[in-house]
């Protein structure tokens, strides 16, 4: 997640400066052909391409907001996922007296939890998007697109450790081990009936986030809007050079040769400015499609589950809690 008011013009140009460079040489190519090659008939009344102007911007306009209802969607899921880690901490140390052993394994086993659903949240799908290079090194060198899964061992039992390794889903299968260990400590009288059927309330909550977080990362956004909204985007930034040769062609016969550069240049100018704003509107729908990839428009997870681990930490009374998570390039993970 960006965090900072406005985002910088050099991450910007990471994002943009391919598509500037094919703006700018299709445009003068165009141009070019036009007025010094004397290839007049390539021009097209720009009447219809601007209904299909005002079309692509309705189409970019729903993606946009679909698109952005899935972020926030997740985002609450992950709000939800914060304030029943404190409450599951609460519980722990209320129901669960006179036996330190067990409160700190029941607490550090769901800061493993938290971490292994981010974990497998970041992994990258068949529909995970493709940015230029300039992009994937800068998230390459942050290294949060793809975790591994590391630090378990600080968590868990090196018996639980051992028995992750093959688990197809490792987050799953640690709420399970919260629900084993709550009946080991209903057996030993170390808590009552009702105390585990609120711990089981909890551990239901749990799963309901998990698979709320997993049904938005396992469905793609649906393709048609997805696909043909750069479909048509493109088509609309492909005609329009030839569109703004119609729109000046009046206005430069009324000029004298020698002023000719200057509105040649001016429309190169708002056929790379039109086409990097309707490119740039298509992009930011398209970067908020998954709001879990680890990318500059997703859900902060790494920092969330830090938030987290803190708070749970700071609740057991320990001492040496582990810093927030600061952001890197004004890109909070």
């Amino acid at each position: 997640m960006y965090i900072k008011r406005n985002i910088s013009w050099s991450l910007i140009l990471r994002f943009a400066w391919k598509n500037l460079l094919f703006f700018t040489f299709y445009a003068a190519i165009i141009f070019y052909l036009y007025h010094v090659c004397g290839w007049t008939h390539i021009d097209i009344p720009f009447q219809p391409l601007s209904v299909i102007g005002i079309a692509v911007a309705f189409y970019i306009g729903f993606k946009n907001s679909q698109s952005y209802d899935r972020f926030w969607e997740a985002r609450k899921i992950w709000g939800g996922i914060v304030n029943y880690s404190r409450t599951w901490a609460n519980n722990v140390l209320s129901f669960v007296e006179n036996d330190r052993a067990a409160q700190v394994a029941l607490i550090y086993r769901h800061i493993a939890w938290i971490n292994a659903l981010r974990i497998q949240l970041r992994q990258p799908s068949s529909f995970s998007i493709r940015e230029n290079r300039a992009v994937e090194r800068l998230f390459d060198r942050h290294g949060e697109r793809n975790p591994v899964c590391t630090g378990m061992d600080m968590l868990l039992s090196p018996a639980e450790v051992d028995g992750l390794e093959n688990r197809k889903n490792v987050a799953t299968h640690l709420i399970k081990k919260q629900g084993q260990h709550l009946k080991k400590l209903l057996a030993e009288g170390k808590i009552t009936e009702f105390d585990k059927q609120v711990f089981h309330g909890n551990l239901e909550e749990m799963y309901n986030l998990q698979g709320k977080c997993e049904r938005i990362k396992n469905t793609p956004f649906p393709r048609q809007y997805a696909y043909f909204s750069t479909v048509f985007t493109w088509i609309f930034l492909l005609l329009l050079p030839f569109g703004l040769l119609n729109v000046f062609e009046t206005q430069l016969k009324e000029l004298d040769s020698g002023n000719n550069w200057w509105y040649i240049v001016l429309m190169i100018f708002f056929s790379i400015l039109i086409s990097w704003i309707f490119s740039t509107m298509e992009k930011v729908g398209s970067n908020s499609e998954d709001p879990f990839e680890g990318r500059i428009n997703d859900v902060p997870m790494t920092a969330l589950c830090r938030t987290i681990e803190i708070d749970l930490r700071d609740m057991l009374d320990e001492e040496n809690l582990p810093p927030k998570i600061k952001p890197m390039h004004n890109i909070l993970y």
